[in-house]
Protein backbone atom coordinates (compact mmCIF):
# COMPACT_ATOMS: atom_id res chain seq x y z
CA UNK A 1 0.00 0.00 0.00
CA UNK A 2 1.50 3.37 -1.02
CA UNK A 3 2.09 5.96 1.67
CA UNK A 4 0.17 9.16 1.19
CA UNK A 5 1.82 12.40 2.23
CA UNK A 6 -0.36 15.35 3.00
CA UNK A 7 0.93 18.32 1.13
CA UNK A 8 0.25 21.95 1.80
CA UNK A 9 -0.99 24.01 -1.10
CA UNK A 10 1.64 26.37 -2.48
CA UNK A 11 1.19 29.94 -1.22
CA UNK A 12 -0.55 32.18 -3.68
CA UNK A 13 0.67 35.60 -4.64
CA UNK A 14 -2.09 37.10 -2.48
CA UNK A 15 -0.71 35.26 0.56
CA UNK A 16 2.80 36.64 0.06
CA UNK A 17 3.85 39.61 2.20
CA UNK A 18 3.82 42.87 0.32
CA UNK A 19 6.55 45.45 0.52
CA UNK A 20 5.37 49.01 0.22
CA UNK A 21 7.77 51.72 -0.73
CA UNK A 22 7.77 54.70 1.59
CA UNK A 23 7.34 57.74 -0.61
CA UNK A 24 7.25 61.10 1.08
CA UNK A 25 6.33 63.15 -1.98
CA UNK A 26 3.42 61.50 -3.75
CA UNK A 27 4.04 58.67 -6.15
CA UNK A 28 7.61 59.46 -7.08
CA UNK A 29 9.32 57.16 -9.59
CA UNK A 30 12.90 55.99 -9.08
CA UNK A 31 14.01 58.36 -11.84
CA UNK A 32 12.21 61.32 -10.27
CA UNK A 33 13.70 60.44 -6.89
CA UNK A 34 17.17 60.22 -8.46
CA UNK A 35 16.73 63.67 -10.03
CA UNK A 36 15.47 65.16 -6.75
CA UNK A 37 18.29 63.69 -4.66
CA UNK A 38 20.88 64.75 -7.23
CA UNK A 39 19.57 68.33 -7.28
CA UNK A 40 19.30 68.49 -3.48
CA UNK A 41 22.99 67.66 -3.30
CA UNK A 42 23.96 70.25 -5.91
CA UNK A 43 25.22 67.70 -8.44
CA UNK A 44 24.62 68.21 -12.16
CA UNK A 45 23.75 65.40 -14.56
CA UNK A 46 27.15 65.87 -16.20
CA UNK A 47 28.96 65.55 -12.85
CA UNK A 48 27.03 62.43 -11.91
CA UNK A 49 27.65 60.93 -15.35
CA UNK A 50 31.39 61.58 -15.04
CA UNK A 51 31.55 59.94 -11.61
CA UNK A 52 29.56 56.96 -12.88
CA UNK A 53 31.67 56.66 -16.01
CA UNK A 54 28.68 57.04 -18.35
CA UNK A 55 27.53 59.69 -20.79
CA UNK A 56 25.30 62.54 -19.54
CA UNK A 57 22.36 61.45 -21.74
CA UNK A 58 22.34 58.14 -19.82
CA UNK A 59 21.75 60.01 -16.55
CA UNK A 60 18.96 61.95 -18.23
CA UNK A 61 17.45 58.67 -19.45
CA UNK A 62 17.67 57.19 -15.91
CA UNK A 63 15.84 60.20 -14.50
CA UNK A 64 13.15 60.11 -17.19
CA UNK A 65 12.65 56.36 -16.77
CA UNK A 66 13.81 55.56 -20.31
CA UNK A 67 16.67 53.43 -18.94
CA UNK A 68 16.37 51.29 -15.85
CA UNK A 69 19.06 51.43 -13.21
CA UNK A 70 20.75 48.05 -12.77
CA UNK A 71 21.90 46.89 -9.33
CA UNK A 72 25.51 48.03 -9.80
CA UNK A 73 24.43 51.52 -10.88
CA UNK A 74 21.94 51.79 -7.98
CA UNK A 75 24.69 51.01 -5.48
CA UNK A 76 27.15 53.44 -7.08
CA UNK A 77 24.59 56.26 -7.37
CA UNK A 78 23.57 55.73 -3.74
CA UNK A 79 27.22 56.03 -2.64
CA UNK A 80 27.78 59.15 -4.72
CA UNK A 81 24.62 60.85 -3.42
CA UNK A 82 25.22 59.62 0.14
CA UNK A 83 21.93 57.79 0.48
CA UNK A 84 21.08 54.15 0.96
CA UNK A 85 20.06 52.07 -2.04
CA UNK A 86 16.72 51.59 -0.26
CA UNK A 87 16.22 55.34 -0.04
CA UNK A 88 17.05 55.72 -3.73
CA UNK A 89 14.49 53.02 -4.55
CA UNK A 90 11.85 54.55 -2.26
CA UNK A 91 11.81 51.95 0.52
CA UNK A 92 13.04 54.51 3.07
CA UNK A 93 12.08 58.15 3.33
CA UNK A 94 15.55 59.43 4.26
CA UNK A 95 14.18 61.58 7.08
CA UNK A 96 16.97 60.37 9.37
CA UNK A 97 19.61 61.83 7.10
CA UNK A 98 20.90 65.35 7.51
CA UNK A 99 19.55 67.74 4.92
CA UNK A 100 22.24 69.15 2.66
CA UNK A 101 22.98 72.86 2.92
CA UNK A 102 20.66 75.02 0.84
CA UNK A 103 23.52 77.18 -0.42
CA UNK A 104 25.02 75.77 -3.62
CA UNK A 105 28.32 77.49 -2.81
CA UNK A 106 28.46 75.83 0.61
CA UNK A 107 27.61 72.42 -0.91
CA UNK A 108 30.48 72.81 -3.39
CA UNK A 109 32.89 73.71 -0.59
CA UNK A 110 31.80 70.68 1.42
CA UNK A 111 32.39 68.45 -1.60
CA UNK A 112 35.89 69.93 -1.97
CA UNK A 113 36.56 69.33 1.73
CA UNK A 114 35.48 65.69 1.39
CA UNK A 115 38.15 65.21 -1.30
CA UNK A 116 40.91 66.44 1.04
CA UNK A 117 43.10 63.97 2.92
CA UNK A 118 41.67 62.96 6.31
CA UNK A 119 44.36 64.89 8.20
CA UNK A 120 43.55 68.13 6.34
CA UNK A 121 39.82 67.59 6.94
CA UNK A 122 40.42 67.23 10.68
CA UNK A 123 42.58 70.38 10.80
CA UNK A 124 39.91 72.31 8.91
CA UNK A 125 37.17 71.06 11.26
CA UNK A 126 39.20 72.13 14.30
CA UNK A 127 39.50 75.61 12.77
CA UNK A 128 35.76 75.75 12.08
CA UNK A 129 34.99 74.55 15.62
CA UNK A 130 37.27 77.22 17.07
CA UNK A 131 35.67 79.90 14.91
CA UNK A 132 32.16 78.80 15.90
CA UNK A 133 33.17 78.69 19.55
CA UNK A 134 34.49 82.25 19.32
CA UNK A 135 31.32 83.36 17.57
CA UNK A 136 29.23 81.86 20.39
CA UNK A 137 31.26 83.60 23.06
CA UNK A 138 30.96 86.95 21.23
CA UNK A 139 27.17 86.55 21.05
CA UNK A 140 26.81 85.83 24.76
CA UNK A 141 29.02 88.78 25.77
Amino acid sequence: MPIQVASKPAPTIDAMPRVKAVVSRGQESVGERLARLRKERGVTQAELAERLGVAQPNVSDYERGVLRLNADVIIEVAKLLRVTPNELLGFEDGSATVAPPSSRRLRRRLQEIERLPKRDQQALLRTIDAFLGNADSRRSA
